[in-house]
């Protein structure tokens, strides 16, 4: 229930908030992602390479301050390996969402803002993929752990961007999870965290 009202409200703000902006524009971006996860017994990951594409809204408000809207579909997770006397072991948790980031954005110079603000995401797919090989045998399978897994996700997001004066824009941004990923976690007692850093290029149409 909460998840259905953050997006109502969301929509009604974009809504609002586009009915009175003269200016807003429109524009499409993608890029990497390099992502881990952070909380309980996760010493042993490290990070995984994921992408991350979607549709940008940027409503200003003055020659300094603009808000952003995005809807990206991205791709996040962990990794582990291990490797011992022959054998080795890699396990890629890929975890794929729909992601809602709504940012305030602050023009420190002409094309170069600062931007933060929430992100909410919604999972679309998880799965654990594992790659095992020992004396040149390599054998792979992949599990949906979808069931694990939260539906909803929370984050905050801080970064930064720079536009040219033709709309082509690059951007670095750090989203922090704020929100436990790990479904059911009353019942396991665990606690874990996205931690994202992505970096982005796109362009503004108009």
């Amino acid at each position: 229930m909460k998840n259905s009202l953050f997006v109502l409200s969301v929509f009604f703000f974009l809504s609002a908030v586009s009915l009175q902006a003269q200016q807003t524009r429109f524009g499409v971006k993608a890029g990497v992602n390099f992502a881990s996860i952070s909380g309980d017994d996760t010493e042993d990951l490290s990070s995984r390479t994921g992408l991350h594409l979607g549709a940008v809204m940027q409503i200003p408000f003055s020659e300094r301050f603009s808000f952003q809207g995005e809807l990206l579909y991205t791709s996040v997770g962990a990794k582990f390996e291990e490797s011992e006397d022959g054998f080795s072991l890699e396990s890629i948790e890929k975890l794929n969402y729909i992601a809602l980031p709504i940012l305030a954005k602050f023009y420190a110079a002409p094309g170069f803002s600062l931007e933060a603000g929430p992100q909410a995401a919604f999972l679309v797919s998880a799965k654990n993929e594992t790659t095992a090989s020992f004396e040149g045998e390599t054998e792979t399978e992949t599990e949906d752990i979808a069931e694990f897994i939260s539906t909803f996700d929370l984050a905050f997001a801080l970064g930064a961007a720079y536009e040219l004066e033709n709309g082509l824009f690059f951007s670095a941004r750090y989203n922090l999870g704020i929100s436990n990923i790990v479904a059911d976690a009353g019942g396991s007692g665990y606690s874990n965290q996205n931690s994202v850093i992505q970096l982005s290029a796109g362009f503004m149409f108009n």
